[in-house]
C-alpha cells in the first residue's frame, strides 16, 4: 500500500502528480455526462472520446453505463454483480492490492459511483481525485493519450451490505430510523422536475443538491467547516449521526455519492447509498411519495 494514502475518500492532485509512476496506482478516468431532466431521453452517457482525445498520464477508462452496472437489471445503473466487477476491474490491472484514484469533469460524481462500488466491494484502498480533470487541467498539468496497458490482477469482491439500500430497505426507513438525504436538484425534490413518471421525492427526505457540496475552486469540496455549515443550513445535525444510519439517494446512485463523501468529510461517517434511486422509486406507483420543498 501508498504509506502517504492519507485516511478520508479525497487526494489532491499535488499529491497525485507524485504519485504517477508509483507501480501499485492505478488512475481511472469516469468522465460521462448526465443531461438536465427537461432535456429528452436518454439522459445518460459515457464519454470514452474525451479519454482518447487526453486524460491523466496512465489513465484506464471505465465506461459507467456498461462496465459497472449490471445490464440485466430492469433499474438502470444498478450495481454490477460481483464476478463481473472482478472480470472489469481485473482486467485493467486493478487487484486487492492496487491503490485506485478516480477522476472525472463533473463534480466528481461518477468518480464518486467508482469509489462506492470498489469500497461495496470491500475495496478500501481507493479515493477520488479532489477536482478531478477540471483542476488538472487548470494548473496545467501533464496530458497523455497513449492507452496504458497493465498485467491482470485479481480482484476479490468482499461485498459489504451496510453501504447499499433496496426499495424495500428504504421502505422501512420510511419510520424515521435512517436519515435519508435527496442529492438532487431542488426543482426534482419538489416535483417540478423529473426523470422517471412520478415526480416528487420520498416521504421524511431532506434534499441537499450535491453541487451545493463541491463549490470550492475548480470543483474541488467545499472544506470540512462549511459542509458542516451547509448540512447544519439543511436541517441536518451531524452530532445526531452517530446514532442515526444515514442513506443518500439521487436518480441512479450516482450524484447521491458527492452528498456522501461530503457528509463523510464532514462527520467522518460513511453513508449508504440507494441503488435504485428515483429511477426505481419514482416509476413504482405502489410507493408512497411527498411533493413539494424543504
Amino acid at each position: 500500500m501508498i504509506l502517504d494514502l492519507t485516511p478520508g475518500p479525497l487526494v489532491s492532485t499535488e499529491w497525485l502528480a507524485a504519485h504517477l509512476d508509483d507501480p501499485q496506482l492505478r488512475i481511472v478516468d469516469v468522465r460521462g455526462l448526465v443531461l438536465p431532466p427537461t432535456d429528452p431521453k436518454p439522459h445518460y452517457f459515457a464519454r470514452h472520446e474525451d479519454y482518447q482525445a487526453g486524460h491523466i498520464p496512465g489513465a484506464v477508462y471505465i465506461d459507467w453505463l456498461r462496465d459497472i452496472v449490471d445490464l440485466a437489471d430492469s433499474v438502470p445503473v444498478q450495481v454490477a454483480p460481483p464476478e463481473k466487477t472482478a472480470t472489469v476491474l481485473g482486467q485493467l490491472g486493478i487487484g486487492d492490492d492496487t491503490v485506485v484514484v478516480a477522476y472525472d469533469d463533473h463534480y466528481s460524481m461518477f468518480a464518486g459511483r467508482l469509489l462506492w462500488v470498489l469500497r461495496y466491494y470491500g475495496h478500501e484502498q481507493a479515493r477520488i481525485l479532489d477536482g478531478g480533470m477540471v483542476k488538472w487541467l487548470a494548473e496545467g498539468r501533464p496530458i497523455s493519450q497513449a492507452i496504458p496497458s497493465f498485467a491482470p490482477a485479481a480482484f476479490t469482491p468482499r461485498p459489504q451490505p451496510a453501504l447499499r439500500r433496496t426499495a424495500d430497505d428504504m421502505l422501512q426507513a420510511l419510520n424515521g430510523a435512517e436519515l435519508v438525504i435527496d442529492a438532487r436538484s431542488p426543482q426534482e425534490y419538489a416535483g417540478l422536475e423529473s426523470r422517471a413518471a412520478r415526480g416528487g421525492h420520498i416521504p421524511g427526505a431532506i434534499n441537499v443538491f450535491y453541487r451545493d457540496l463541491i463549490s470550492g475552486p475548480n470543483q474541488t469540496y467545499a472544506t470540512a467547516d462549511e459542509l458542516r455549515a451547509r448540512f447544519a443550513a439543511a436541517g441536518i445535525d451531524l452530532k445526531a449521526l452517530a446514532e442515526h444510519k444515514t442513506v443518500a439517494y439521487c436518480n441512479g446512485g450516482v450524484s447521491a455519492t458527492p452528498v456522501a463523501l461530503g457528509l463523510e468529510i464532514a462527520s467522518g461517517k460513511q453513508a449508504a447509498i440507494y441503488d435504485g434511486s428515483w429511477n426505481e422509486w419514482g416509476n413504482d406507483p405502489s410507493k408512497p411519495l411527498a411533493t413539494g420543498s424543504s
